[in-house]
């Protein structure tokens, strides 16, 4: 989605995509996308090249940081249990992905995570590993058992909270970054309305010059991007990699 700022108002399109193959679209949520993943892989690359054993370089050293980083995060939100070692790459790779998805707005790119169907698609996932801990833990009888508790009246409602987790954990962290683009293009076209008439203000062709530019979009965005964009960003990918933790380990515990 593009927002163009004249005046007061707010344009705002959303591309229809390339349609390939039939009925296959490249919308724009897609492409950036991909490049966030390039970008992820390139630094993955990057950072891992020519690992060694003795005198170790600082990227190596940085490295080896966030990998310890991330294996005691996850062992802290799921009581360090060794059978979940193995979400180690998951939660990095989530909440690597849900960074640099967030933080790419400030080159001007469009969040892929704008878009609901990206944290749909995550929340399904994460969704899927709680369901399969739960038949680990509980068995196929008792996870379908579980639903009639403690009474029988009470299986739609078990049912609708069940669904529940993978909705909310999507639209929590799809509104929180949606509703930082709305309030950035709602800045930017009052701060531009807001020049236009001080500057207005200024009498003959120099008033009506300097009107027609944006002084007050310079600046003012670009420290409230600091919240915006830098500490929601991270602190919501941190959110749901700690919620995916929780649930996973209620589930295993039945």
């Amino acid at each position: 989605m593009e927002i163009e700022v004249t005046g007061a108002r707010i344009f705002a399109t959303i591309p229809t995509g390339i349609p390939i193959l039939g009925d296959f679209h490249i919308t724009e949520t897609l492409v950036v996308s991909w490049i966030v993943m390039a970008v992820i892989t390139g630094l993955c690359i990057w950072m891992t090249r020519g690992l060694k054993v003795e005198n170790i370089s600082k990227r190596q050293a940085v490295a080896e940081w966030l990998v310890e980083l991330v294996d005691g995060f996850v062992g802290e939100n799921t009581g360090h249990k060794p059978q979940f070692k193995r979400l180690v790459p998951f939660i990095a790779a989530l909440f690597a992905t849900s960074v640099v998805s967030n933080l790419i707005s400030l080159t001007g790119l469009r969040s892929p995570t704008a878009d609901l169907s990206t944290e749909a698609a995550w929340a399904i996932v994460v969704f899927i590993m709680i369901t399969a801990e739960k038949f680990k833990s509980m068995g196929f009888v008792g996870y379908w058992k579980a639903f009639t508790e403690p009474i029988f009246l009470m299986t739609p409602f078990n049912i609708l909270s069940e669904l529940a987790t993978p909705v909310g954990m999507a639209c929590r962290h799809f509104g929180n970054i949606l509703s930082g683009i709305v309030i950035n293009g709602l800045l930017y076209a009052a701060l531009a309305y807001l020049s236009a008439k001080l500057f207005g203000l200024i009498p003959g062709a120099v008033g009506k010059l300097l009107s027609q530019i944006p002084f007050l979009d310079v600046g003012i965005p670009a420290f409230l991007s600091v919240y915006f964009d830098w500490f929601t960003g991270v602190m919501q990918a941190f959110i749901f990699c700690i919620l995916t933790l929780q649930y996973i380990n209620n589930a295993s515990e039945g």
